[in-house]
């Protein structure tokens, strides 16, 4: 096969294991899960970590969809002995791989405005209020 399909395929495979692998990150990295550590903080941090995933994992798709829309112009648009209606055009598999592109940048970016609460610098002292027996009515 021609080196533009082999290396969309790779991308795509990339894609795909990112994608797997930033699934089980982000189920990890809920809060509604008992899985993994019960810190808020950890949590969202590897919630954040899920979304990187989904976007790396976004942009290897939208590169691998991307080189393949860029070699099927340059072969449209190139002189040659192929006639105009024998030659490849966008498919509607190229559509769907950018829309899968950037629904999973955009489900990634928003994991990632899951930012992490700051820790706690030191213990917090809460003032609690005194039993109602041992008030002083004055």
């Amino acid at each position: 096969l021609a080196v533009h399909i082999q290396t969309s395929r790779a991308l795509m495979v990339i894609s795909l294991l990112l994608g797997f692998f930033g699934i089980i990150v982000s189920v990890v990295g809920m809060k509604c899960t008992k899985v993994g550590e019960e810190d808020p903080v950890t949590k969202s941090r590897i919630a954040v970590a899920g979304g990187v995933l989904f976007i790396l994992s976004g942009l290897c798709t939208l590169a691998a969809v991307s080189l393949y829309a860029t070699q099927v112009t340059y072969e449209f648009f190139r002189e040659s002995t192929i006639p105009i209606n024998a030659r490849y055009e966008f498919g509607s598999a190229l559509f769907v791989g950018w829309g899968a592109a950037s629904l999973s940048m955009l489900g990634g970016s928003l994991l990632c405005c899951s930012c992490p609460a700051k820790e706690p610098r030191g213990q917090q002292y809460h003032r609690q209020s005194q039993p109602s027996t041992a008030r002083e009515y004055v």
